[in-house]
């Protein structure tokens, strides 16, 4: 039986259409079997405070074998996703930076973490999720 991985993808509120496509785009890979842990609209932490909400984040990142950090520019400007991917590291998760399509510049809150940055194409991001996935 193939490895199940537990991927958090920290991600900008503002983009969810980045975080589905990526959802899609590794659900879609044959023999490959992900399970995703992160909050999203269709799966929110539904509260207004701030350290519950830290408190579930630790929680998911913990169950998680890797975290992928979509690497756009507004993630430059998210608080939330850099609590996330220091929490990361704080944790021993290993993170690995997703590069939008046609990104040219990618935000360094995310490269200056992660392990690796991957252009979003399918293999390339699942040969970075079996590399240093733990």
């Amino acid at each position: 039986m193939a490895k199940e991985f537990h991927i958090f993808i920290s991600h900008s509120w503002s983009y969810p259409e980045d975080l589905e496509n990526l959802r899609s785009l590794l659900r879609s890979r044959g023999y490959f079997n992900v399970e995703f842990e992160e909050a999203s609209a269709d799966e929110p932490i539904d509260s207004k405070n701030a350290a519950y909400i830290k408190q579930r984040l630790k929680q998911k990142i913990g169950k998680s074998n890797i975290v992928l950090g979509i690497a756009g520019m507004y993630a430059s400007y998210s608080a939330w996703l850099e609590w996330e991917l220091d929490k990361a590291i704080e944790l021993g998760v290993p993170i690995v930076g997703v590069i939008p399509r046609g990104q040219e510049r990618i935000s360094t809150t995310v490269s200056s973490r992660s392990k690796e940055d991957v252009r979003w194409n399918t293999e390339s991001i699942v040969d970075a999720i079996r590399k240093w996935a733990k």
